[in-house]
């Protein structure tokens, strides 16, 4: 008989409810998603020196570029519940038969985006409006993130398999590889250093390309290395399994949906509610955004590896064991999160001086940080419980009350205060995305309470589920 080596897998040896095992799953995740943010304001930095006509370009173009992608990226992260549910079944092959078929899915769609997009990038930069310098370069920069997320594709899909096998230290160590190489590739670029030709804007796109294309490399190469085909077949699962993108598709496509509609409205809220009481108002969100972008993001990496831990928990048939540690997780973010909201209050001063010199936009930015500081806590629970019920398969429910959020509080109530109430000024449509975090996040965790996420199956419709128990008998032999 041959011994097989340990399964690859970074769980922690402490009890699977405790703060130590959540924070240990936890920790990779908030490195990575904080790194990543960390990297955007360094490329940003750098394409400013170019000029504001660039600034002004990168920032459209890479919005568009994302709502194009946020299908593609939404849909993936249900990789992460499949994954995990698998792992807890003992179906360790399809773990990795998962991750394929998603690869195979999302560069379908990326390549039928690029088809589409490609010719029309210039039509679509001129109906928002732009100057005519400044749409040359948006359609440079638009044209090669598309080109970028083709490779993105299989970089963030290699990113849920390794968090869902629970092996996040992976997908930490490729992004900051990855996102290293980015920030060298950019300066190079960008400016001409290191024998490169400077070729300015194009050069920030194509240095975001290359070190998106290093952590692919890398998390591929790791996960067709011999110990890890071994353990979970990577290499012998390339067959394409309809079944399997079906499900994908049933439970990835809300997440997708859900994810672009919020990123569309809170774009229309930045770009358009707020922008109609003037640059300053402008400014002064656009300074908020970055720093509540930047506080949530260890929630975000914590309701990641929630996500994982529900999906391996349910996959075992242990629910109770899922209901623990979102408590764990949701303490967490709470008392983070509330912090955050005490800091934003306290310091909201000083916050907007360190953006601004202009006191009009320091006003402004001082009085919605106020309003931002008293939506933290609910932000908390919105995302912490939303990674709970992603582990669980129930994405149609987030997406519908996303959608309830985005569209019937947000947008819809931000267009009727601003007509209605102007003199509310830019904080009125602030005061309306509080309310839909607010709403959003005591929806999640009204649905996370009645327990109708323990009813859903996703592995119903697949027959190779029924090999589950061969299986989980041969790995015990």
């Amino acid at each position: 008989m041959t011994s097989k080596p340990p399964p690859i897998s970074a769980a922690p040896s402490a009890p699977e409810t405790s703060l130590t095992y959540m924070l240990r799953l936890a920790g990779p995740m908030v490195v990575s998603t904080i790194s990543f943010t960390i990297m955007q304001f360094v490329d940003r930095f750098m394409v400013s020196r170019l000029g504001t006509s660039a600034l002004a370009a990168v920032l459209p173009a890479g919005y568009v570029a994302f709502l194009t992608g946020g299908l593609a990226m939404g849909a993936i992260t249900s990789l992460n519940t499949f994954v995990s549910q698998s792992l807890g079944r003992g179906a360790r092959s399809e773990c990795s038969s998962y991750f394929w078929q998603t690869v195979y899915l999302g560069l379908t769609y990326s390549a039928l985006v690029m088809a589409l997009l490609w010719p029309a990038a210039p039509l679509i930069f001129n109906l928002m409006g732009q100057p005519a310098d400044v749409v040359d370069m948006e359609v440079v920069y638009f044209r090669i993130m598309l080109c970028a997320q083709m490779v993105a594709v299989i970089n963030w899909s290699s990113n849920q398999f390794f968090m869902g096998i629970h092996t996040p230290i992976v997908t930490m160590c490729s992004s900051l590889c990855g996102q290293c190489v980015n920030v060298v590739a950019n300066y190079a670029l960008i400016f001409g250093k290191f024998g490169c030709p400077a070729l300015g804007i194009a050069g920030a796109g194509w240095g975001t390309f290359t070190g998106i294309a290093v952590a692919a490399t890398i998390n591929l190469a790791i996960l067709s290395s011999g110990r890890v085909n071994q353990q979970y077949a990577s290499r012998r699962t390339l067959g394409i399994d309809l079944i399997k993108m079906r499900s994908l598709l049933q439970v990835g496509l809300p997440a997708g949906v859900g994810l672009m509609v919020n990123v569309a409205l809170w774009g229309a809220v930045l770009f358009v509610l707020v922008g109609r009481f003037g640059k300053e108002a402008l400014a002064a969100s656009s300074a908020v955004l970055a720093y509540t972008n930047l506080s949530v993001m260890p929630i975000v990496g914590i309701s990641t590896a929630l996500t994982a831990a529900v999906g391996k928990a349910i996959g075992a048939g242990r629910k109770e064991l899922a209901i623990q540690q979102t408590r764990v997780c949701l303490r967490i973010g709470l008392i983070y999160m509330g912090l955050v909201g005490a800091a934003f209050l306290a310091l909201r001063d000083t916050l907007m001086v360190f953006w601004s010199q202009d006191p009009n936009v320091t006003a402004v930015g001082s009085r919605i940080l106020v309003c931002a500081a008293l939506y933290q806590v609910f932000h908390a629970t919105r995302i912490i419980y939303g990674g709970a019920l992603r582990g669980a398969g129930d994405t149609l429910w987030l997406a519908l009350i996303s959608g309830v959020g985005a569209i019937g509080v947000l947008a819809l109530g931000g267009v009727i205060i601003v007509w209605c109430f102007p003199s509310l000024g830019p904080l009125g449509p602030w005061y309306l995305a509080a309310f839909s975090i607010v709403v959003v996040g005591l929806a999640n965790r009204w649905r996370f309470k009645n327990g109708r996420w323990m009813d859903i199956d996703l592995f119903k419709d697949d027959p190779t589920a029924t090999a589950v128990s061969m299986e989980q008998g041969l790995d015990s032999a």
